[in-house]
This record gives structure tokens, sequence and C-alpha cells, in this order.
């Protein structure tokens, strides 16, 4: 028997586990195997010296075959853990979910850096419970990081160590974060993306512009950085690291100031200490 079945055994013993009792604590048990072995896959299937495909066809097709492949690891084993729970299939959607459990299972995020031979990439699955996220894995394969939270608990980890935001209380000094969430947003999206990276860089240290929203996110929750915003709603992409980043002990909202939700239009999470200017510099931005 190699390790890889070994290691699917034991995700399969913890997703009964969870399915026959389903608390907190069994259902991420169940999730963090599911995840580590799709990551895993598809750790085998990337190499450093890819270089980009030929063209946008050729591009599509790698990114639609490594989701399939994660798929058909995590998929069949994160419903078992949880049968009551529905799933969401598109990975790009928006907007409120009905009542009730709810997978968001990004099969491989930012897939496109994947493709490409970089490494910022990874597997993530948030159970959605009556609205908002209630526990998440995020696992990073090349760097070997995983993150979890689970909501109300006030902890937010990375391989088990406990994270904190940064303890910054100027915006001159804070390393701010945006990216894209997906192809062909709308021309109006494309200029707001553009007047805030301005406005930041008139007013934060450093602007960085990347994706996946994710692995941002995870960062901010650490105090690496200090805040990450987005003009988006798209839930695979703000869910995991909302919870990891409020368990941490940071602040998300809207760019309003408003509580985020899977209703809101756009996106922030910062350290609590630059909140208030962050939100007046992007503010600004019609």
């Amino acid at each position: 028997m190699t390790s890889f079945d070994t290691e699917r055994q034991t995700a399969e013993r913890l997703a009964d586990i969870a399915a026959s009792d389903p608390t907190d604590g069994a259902v991420l048990a169940a999730a963090v195997a599911a995840v580590r072995l799709a990551g895993r896959t598809m750790l085998d299937a990337f190499s450093e010296r890819t270089r980009t495909p030929d063209d946008l066809g050729s591009l599509v097709r790698a990114i639609h075959a490594n989701d399939d492949a994660s798929l058909a690891i995590a998929r069949r084993l994160l419903e078992r853990s949880l049968p009551t729970a529905g799933w969401v299939d598109d990975e790009l959607e928006g907007g409120v979910l009905p009542p009730g459990d709810w997978w968001i299972f990004d099969a491989v995020e930012g897939n496109v850096n994947h493709v490409h031979g970089l490494s910022e990439w990874g597997i993530s699955a948030t159970l959605v419970r009556d609205g908002a996220p209630h526990l998440t894995v995020v696992y990073e394969p090349v760097a070997d990081r995983l993150y979890t939270a689970v909501r109300g608990s006030g902890v937010a980890a990375l391989n088990g160590e406990p994270l904190r935001p940064s303890t910054k209380t100027e915006l001159k000094a804070a390393i701010v974060t945006t990216g894209q969430a997906r192809p062909g947003e709308s021309a109006e999206t494309y200029r707001r993306i553009g007047a805030s990276v301005t406005a930041m860089l008139n007013s934060a240290l450093v602007v960085r512009m990347t994706v996946p929203a994710t692995f941002q996110l995870g960062l901010v929750a650490g105090g690496q950085t200090d805040a990450f915003w987005q003009h988006s709603d798209v839930r695979s992409g703000l869910a995991a690291g909302a919870l990891l980043v409020s368990e941490a002990g940071g602040s998300v909202t809207d760019l309003q100031g408003r509580p985020w939700s899977f209703a809101s239009n756009d996106f922030l999470a910062s350290a609590p200490g630059i909140q208030r200017e962050a939100l007046a510099v992007l503010g600004e931005v019609a």
C-alpha cells in the first residue's frame, strides 16, 4: 500500500466519524484530511519549470483539468463527512446562500498560478452555515502551510499556531494588498480597482496586487501584511479568509464600514488599528 492510499484511508475514516457525529472538531478534521489529500495530488502535478500555455484555450483546458483532478479527490470526502450539506458548484459565484449548511470548495485556488509554475496556489474548503462562514481549511501545498478556523472560537491557526493581526496604527506604515477577483469584470469595477490602488499608493507604505485573495487574507490574519480590499462579491475568494481574519482578531467589513456578509458588494479586512484610515481612503473611490 502506498502512502497516498494510507492517507486516503485516513481521510475516509475521518469523514465517516464526522458523518456519525458532526461536531465542529470532527468536521474540521475531516475537511483537513480531504484538503490535504487534494493538495498532495495537485503538488504531484506541479512544477516550477512549467511555463505559460501557448494560448488562452490551452490555459483554460489546463485550469479545468486541475479543477477536475482536485474535485475528484475532495468532493466525495467532504460530502461523505457532512451528507446534509449542499455544494456550491461555481467558484466564481457571489451572493447570499440559502439557509443550512453549504460547502464552498475552491479546487485549486490560484489555479492560474499553478498552471504557470508559480507557487502561490492552494486548496480551500469552507463550511457556510446559515449564511455565514462557519469553519474553514486552507492548504498551501508548496509551502506546507495549513490554515484553520472555526467561527466563535476566537482562534485562527497556521500549522496549529494561533494567528494575530498586526498592531499598526498608521496606514503610512502599512503593507496593503488587493487583487482581481475574476476575469471579465465590468469596466466600472476595473475603474474602481485602478482608482483604489492609486488612492492607496498615496496613503500606504507599500501596495501589492496579486492573487489568490485567500493567501493575502491569511497574511492579514497573521500580521505579515496589514490590509486587503477587493471590489468583488466572489464567495470562494473571501469566505475562508474572512473567517481567518475575524477569528484572529482582525476587522472584516465592506468598504462602507458595515459588517461584511455574502450580500456585500465589496470587502475590506485589516488590522484593527488601521481600519478607520483605510476605510477613509477607499471611501474616496466613488
